[in-house]
């Protein structure tokens, strides 16, 4: 049993197609003799009943998965041997499981909670979120993104009055900062990076939350989306869109986040990164 805890969110682009690569980078990650504890996957682009259970199980995993066909769906995988002797079954690893927004209607399959008990630590509640794209600050889409984006901010201002210890993980179609987009100029005004968009990633900030990968020192130009386009990966050409927010409880005990790229490399990615964050138990 390790100190910390290794938390991680992957954007997967269609988990059917990607499976292969999420279970490669996991081993990749045991190897490396910093397995990951809690992944959390955004647009699995598949039906619950075709979500890969056996596969991950297989490879030592325990899934709690909210589908929907071609689009969307989020997941929350945990490593089985992470995790309490008590929490050893579907029931027991994924407490409290709250799927979509509460009193937001939304037929799409974006958010997915549960809270974890993992060995030597106090309970973590865990959230998968895919945030809305929003096409354009023009479109219908972009009002439905901002009706989302302050349903979630309600709602986790409650959860958070319940949840001390609890860290908000997912594809957030949103760069934060100037810094975070390769080309600030050309993508002024656009969506991803309005000021709307940005007044909105800070007001999760006001909850108390803090975005663990600019609590540490960070490479310039690290992003975690690159379009598959005009060869966006090859020039660097991206967006730091996938985040990792802390509770104050978490932040306390943080001692890394980072990008790590090399999925993007390999044969037939996801156009996102995996991003992760270390967090030393809470005992």
């Amino acid at each position: 049993m390790t100190d910390c805890v290794r938390i991680a969110t992957w954007n997967v682009n269609s988990l059917k197609v990607r499976l292969p690569q999420v279970l490669r980078w996991l081993q990749d990650q045991e190897a490396s003799k910093k397995p990951i504890d809690a992944l959390c996957l955004q647009e699995l682009k598949l039906t619950d009943d075709k979500y890969p259970h056996k596969d991950l199980e297989d490879a030592g995993h325990i899934s709690l998965a909210t589908g929907q066909k071609t689009y969307n769906g989020v997941a929350i995988i945990l490593r089985k041997a992470s995790l309490a002797p008590i929490a050893s079954t579907l029931e027991t690893a994924f407490l409290k499981p709250v799927r979509n927004i509460p009193r937001f209607e939304d037929e799409q399959q974006r958010i997915l909670a549960a809270t974890v008990c993992f060995a030597g630590s106090q309970p973590l509640r865990i959230v998968s979120a895919y945030f809305p794209n929003g096409q354009s600050p023009d479109s219908d889409k972009f009002q439905y993104k901002l009706g989302w984006l302050k349903a979630m901010q309600n709602w986790l201002a409650e959860e958070l009055k319940h949840n001390q210890r609890l860290a908000l993980l997912g594809d957030f179609n949103i760069a934060p900062a100037d810094q975070d987009v390769y080309d600030p100029k050309a993508w002024e005004g656009q969506n991803l990076v309005s000021p709307l968009e940005r007044e909105a990633f800070q007001e999760l900030i006001k909850l108390g939350l803090t975005d663990a990968f600019r609590m540490f020192e960070q490479a310039p130009k690290t992003y975690s989306w690159w379009d598959y386009r005009m060869m966006g990966f090859r020039r660097n050409a991206g967006l730091r869109i996938d985040h990792i927010l802390l509770s104050e409880a978490l932040k306390d005990r943080c001692t890394a986040s980072f990008v790590d790229k090399e999925p993007r490399s390999w044969e037939q990615p996801s156009d996102h990164a995996p991003v992760i964050a270390t967090i030393q138990k809470i005992l």
